[in-house]
């Protein structure tokens, strides 16, 4: 069973797949951020974040009974690749941590010549 699993059934099929036989694959971050994309689940997410001591089945049953049936999708938020990290990454050989405190301290000027260089480097 998969985060997903869990989500679809506190959402639309109310079968109650989590018992307390299996209530250890329940990974209530991942259920509270999944219910945190849509108006109308937020609150609930947010409650259980403020509950977040609570047993994992207590948490699921409380989404399970509270949530209103409904078929809710939305693509999960992604890190978007930044140009100017990912040269001074390749081009130093750095981490992306090391990296953003490098872009930081680099000029217009410098960043472009790193640029050009690798575009030169890939070319050969």
């Amino acid at each position: 069973m998969n985060p997903f699993d869990i989500v679809n059934d506190i959402n639309f099929d109310k079968k109650g797949i989590i018992t307390e036989d299996n209530q250890k694959e329940y990974k209530p971050w991942l259920i509270n951020k999944a219910l945190s994309y849509f108006p109308e689940t937020l609150l609930y997410a947010q409650e259980m974040n403020v509950r977040s001591n609570l047993d994992n089945k207590l948490q699921y049953d409380y989404f399970l009974k509270s949530i209103r049936k409904g078929k809710r999708f939305s693509k999960w938020a992604k890190k978007d690749k930044d140009d100017d990290i990912e040269a001074v990454r390749e081009f130093f050989s750095y981490s992306r941590d090391k990296a953003k405190s490098a872009l930081a301290i680099l000029s217009e000027d410098q960043l472009k010549r790193i640029k050009k260089e690798l575009q030169v480097s890939k070319e050969f």
